[in-house]
């Protein structure tokens, strides 16, 4: 069984939490649980990254450094903020 332990927050913050908790359907001890496990930590955020650029490697067969893996653009980036300016520009269109 996990040892349990006490943190402060605020009674905002409580309050806030508890209620997301309910609408849940879990305790604000399983919430906090729960978010707590989908924060990795900036080791596990490493160790993701070096998995990921582990797979690329292996998937198109070229030894792709980690300068150039940082250097290279932002693709996932560039298609959000394409997205982003097509969804403005048609609202913009619509109004």
């Amino acid at each position: 069984m996990a040892e349990n332990t006490t943190i402060q927050v605020s009674r905002q913050a409580r309050d806030h939490l508890a209620q997301v908790a309910k609408e849940r359907g879990m305790t604000l001890g399983q919430l906090v649980e729960q978010l707590a496990l989908e924060q990795p930590t900036a080791e596990q955020v490493h160790e993701r990254i070096a998995a990921d650029r582990r797979v690329v490697r292996e998937t198109i067969g070229v030894d792709i450094s980690d300068v150039e893996f940082d250097e290279a653009p932002d693709i996932l980036g560039n298609i959000y903020r394409i997205a982003a300016e097509k969804v403005r520009a048609a609202r913009g269109a619509a109004a």
